[in-house]
């Protein structure tokens, strides 16, 4: 892999469509499109121009739109080169091969970005942020890619190192000139400040905890007896029609999955079996299975009938159930409470609710969205989501501020303090990509798709 080499791939998904966008990147590129042109003169620089490509044998392959980027002004930072064409396969595949003929070779998984990173356009935190706009599978998750994308945990990065770099300067200081009159600062100055780093670090490392919801989104489970309308739940909160809905007891006798629809964060509802006393062979191992995916679940909503006694819960049940964990939905509140339910699950949130033809569906979708933040089981609206990479990162740099806040009590071992701030700085480095590590590159853009 080389800077120098022109490569190309197309960034538009496989299959037929209308149109598809192929990318040329590299110092051949302004080469490549004059001749496919067939121009004596090359390209203005970020005009669209329209011709025929035609291949070395002077076939035409195309009608297309060019678009050429200078180097230093492209997303790479090289001479680039964008090629709309039609969406044929077979046009695509001529196009790529044509432009290898010309000297160029296939792009690696996430070379495009990468080079962009290399060349100064972009931190890792932005580069990474491309993958993951991409990929994103919730209106919560883009927001994040987004302001990612825009930089938000770069700048962060970079106000803690200025800050930083303000105590490393007076510890180095003394350690320097002792014997100066370098004001009134003394070595343990800088206390307050690194104290407050480190606090800030540990804050944004926790909020890595919502990393993986945010890419795989959460598993909410759907538990209750027979007949109390769990699936009738599970249809109204996903907007469609995915459970059989009956009146006779152990219909479900599977778990059934239904995204959720209308959360900002990506949501997986599973229907499960009644939980009941007696049933069929077949009802009891779809019982078993309700349980299991009860004690994987994220979240949990027991739905019972409030116009009947509370039902008598399953001990396997209960020790799954969490009040942090757990809403309770009172179905069919268009008929009277049993009043044995006041005393039912007193320490869990419960909502009243009908879900007979769907009345309370909106109601359901921002309680249970509010739910999931209150419980911090999901990311608010304005929470920054580090990834697990970032965090560990931003753990090493506090764990190493925490050590020279040590050093700078009583005895006073001042160039220990300074070497711990040190590390802090290269950890911070490692987060947007200051600190050269080749091997965690190859790992971080193997993991990008070719054409990005």
């Amino acid at each position: 892999m080389s800077d120098l080499d022109t490569i190309v791939a197309t960034s538009t998904p496989s299959g037929k469509s209308a149109l598809a966008v192929v990318r040329v990147d590299g110092p051949l590129a302004p080469s490549i499109i004059q001749s496919a042109f067939g121009r004596k003169n090359s390209l203005i620089i970020k005009q669209a121009t329209t011709g025929i490509w035609r291949d070395l044998k002077n076939e035409s392959v195309d009608q297309v739109v060019a678009l050429l980027w200078a180097n230093g002004k492209s997303f790479t930072g090289s001479d680039s080169l964008e090629i709309t064409c039609h969406g044929n396969p077979l046009i695509i595949r001529r196009l790529i091969e044509d432009c290898m003929a010309r000297g160029c070779r296939m792009a690696e998984p996430g070379e495009f970005t990468r080079r962009a990173f290399l060349a100064g356009k972009i931190d890792l935190t932005q580069a990474e942020a491309v993958a993951d706009l991409i990929h994103a599978s919730s209106e919560r998750a883009l927001s994040s890619a987004r302001r990612m994308l825009a930089g938000e945990m770069g700048k962060l990065v970079a106000g803690w190192t200025d800050r930083l770099l303000q105590a490393l300067a007076i510890l180095e200081a003394h350690i320097d000139f002792p014997e100066e009159d370098i004001g009134s600062e003394n070595p343990q100055g800088p206390l307050i400040l690194l104290g407050n780093i480190a606090s800030e670090l540990y804050g944004y490392a926790a909020s890595s905890k919502h990393d993986s919801v945010m890419r795989n989104g959460l598993k909410l489970v759907v538990v209750g007896s027979p007949n109390a309308g769990k699936s009738s739940l599970v249809n109204v909160l996903s907007g469609t029609q995915r459970a059989l809905v009956s009146d006779e007891p152990g219909t479900t006798r599977d778990f059934l999955e239904a995204p959720i629809a209308g959360l900002p964060l990506a949501v997986m509802a599973i229907d499960t079996a009644g939980l009941r006393e007696g049933g069929s062979v077949l009802e009891k191992a779809g019982m078993v299975r309700s349980l299991e995916q009860a004690e994987s679940a994220h979240f949990v909503i027991l739905v019972v009938d409030a116009s009947l006694p509370p039902p008598p819960l399953p001990d396997s049940l209960l020790v799954l159930l969490n009040p942090a964990k757990t809403l309770v939905i009172k179905n069919k509140s268009d008929l009277p409470e049993h009043p044995d339910f006041k005393k039912f699950l007193p320490d869990y949130i419960n909502i009243k609710t009908c879900l007979l033809d769907g009345r309370d569906a909106e109601k359901l979708r921002v309680h249970l969205g509010d739910i999931l933040v209150e419980r911090q089981l999901a990311p608010g609206a304005e929470d920054l989501i580090v990834s697990v990479r970032h965090a560990e990162a931003l753990k090493q740099a506090a764990a190493a501020l925490t050590e020279a806040i040590s050093h700078l009590s009583a005895p006073v071992h001042t160039e220990l303090a300074a070497a711990r701030c040190r590390e802090a700085l290269d950890s911070l480095g490692e987060v947007v990509g200051r600190i050269d590590n080749e091997r965690m590159l190859d790992k971080l853009f193997a993991s990008f798709c070719i054409g990005k």
